[in-house]
């Protein structure tokens, strides 16, 4: 177990301690080119994957005993760390658990990332796309979920929420740093640049032409597929729409095809988040 540096920050209204709070909002992140990254899971996927991005590293003496594998990878990475009373941390953070992190904003462009995924490529592509998703749990949760199943890009299109929000940070459980997220593009571009990476470009909604089963069933290049069926086994990128309305008519029109994820029970549709899943599972399994 490493070494458990000394309690360095004990007055919780110290000028870092307020730098550090007021990353929870918009204008500083914008400002410093920051981001807060609150509790033990986040901040261990941080420090573990994107180390470079790591700023500083905050822990109370409780969590830097409890997480020392966090503490461990900190100190091999040669980051800084700091050792804070409870009293500093819940004044950072109220959800920090007592380990935060401020991590440098990344914001990769779209025509890089699909560069870099493209490059070499001998497998089919895999890209979720939010279209003006303003829910930032909803966002955090649609990311971990594209992550779960094997998705290489997230885009968070139009006026969605921003994903360096505190609450999309803790929703993805530290999958914003396993692959490349991308915002603030135009729906229509991102779909057009898709497009030439060699995407079908899939709209999830309750009313569409095809269903996710039957697209499963005829997946693959050995299936025979009607014409005009998409084949989820190619690369894909799939459009969800926001939380309330959807994806309004001219945003389908957009896509190559609109697919329903099959209703068997009562229930009268899925939430967003679950009904993501659900479309970017069919398509890694199909893929795979």
């Amino acid at each position: 177990m490493p070494r458990i540096p000394d309690v360095t920050l004990a007055n919780p209204r110290a000028a870092r301690v307020k730098q550090v709070r007021a990353l929870s909002g918009r204008p500083a992140r914008s400002q410093h080119g920051q981001l807060l990254v609150e509790g033990p899971q986040g901040v261990r996927e941080a420090v573990r994957h994107a180390p470079a991005a790591v700023r500083d590293v905050y822990l109370t003496e409780a969590a830097a005993q409890r997480y020392a594998e966090i503490l461990d990878a900190a100190l091999e990475a040669a980051l800084y760390v700091h050792v804070g009373t409870p009293e500093v941390l819940a004044a950072m953070s109220p959800d920090a658990q007592g380990v935060l992190a401020v991590v440098r904003a990344e914001r990769p462009t779209l025509q890089a990332a699909l560069g870099t995924l493209t490059e070499g490529r001998r497998r089919p592509l895999l890209v979720a796309v939010l279209a003006t998703v303003r829910d930032p749990g909803n966002a955090g949760t649609v990311i971990r979920a594209a992550d779960a199943a094997g998705a290489d890009l997230v885009v968070l299109a139009g006026d969605s929420v921003d994903v360096h929000n505190p609450k999309v940070v803790r929703s993805t459980a530290g999958s914003l740093f396993h692959l490349p997220v991308v915002s603030g593009v135009p729906l229509a571009d991102v779909v057009d640049a898709v497009r030439a990476a060699g995407c079908t470009v899939l709209a999830a909604d309750g009313a569409g032409d095809h269903d996710l089963d039957d697209l499963l069933d005829v997946a693959g290049p050995t299936a025979e597929r009607p014409a005009g069926v998409p084949d989820l086994a190619e690369s894909s990128a799939w459009v969800f729409g926001n939380e309330a309305w959807g994806l309004p008519a001219a945003d389908r029109e957009l896509a190559d095809a609109v697919v329903r994820v099959p209703i068997r029970g009562r229930a009268e549709s899925l939430n967003l988040a679950t009904a993501a899943t659900v479309c970017l599972y069919a398509s890694g399994r199909a893929q795979r």
